[in-house]
């Protein structure tokens, strides 16, 4: 089983908010996850500054054991 760390799309219509999760390589993009590592805001608030919120030492965890990032969370 291939493990990938990529992002789950929340929100309404243009104006979203991320998970980021680990799952398996063929679920869906929002379906069923392994674990919840963080939430990503893309929108700025009042300061303009976009919201990141990570579980580092459990990031580092899936990333130990094999988990591929996907192409916009590496980035």
């Amino acid at each position: 089983m291939v493990v990938r760390i990529r992002l789950q799309r929340f929100g309404r219509k243009h104006s979203p908010f991320y998970r980021m999760v680990t799952a398996n390589a063929k679920a869906p993009r929002d379906g069923k996850f392994l674990e919840l590592l963080g939430t990503y805001n893309p929108i700025p608030n009042s300061a303009g500054n976009k919201e990141i919120r990570l579980k580092t030492d459990r990031l580092k965890y899936w990333i130990s054991v094999g988990a591929q990032p996907s192409d916009r969370v590496a980035w």
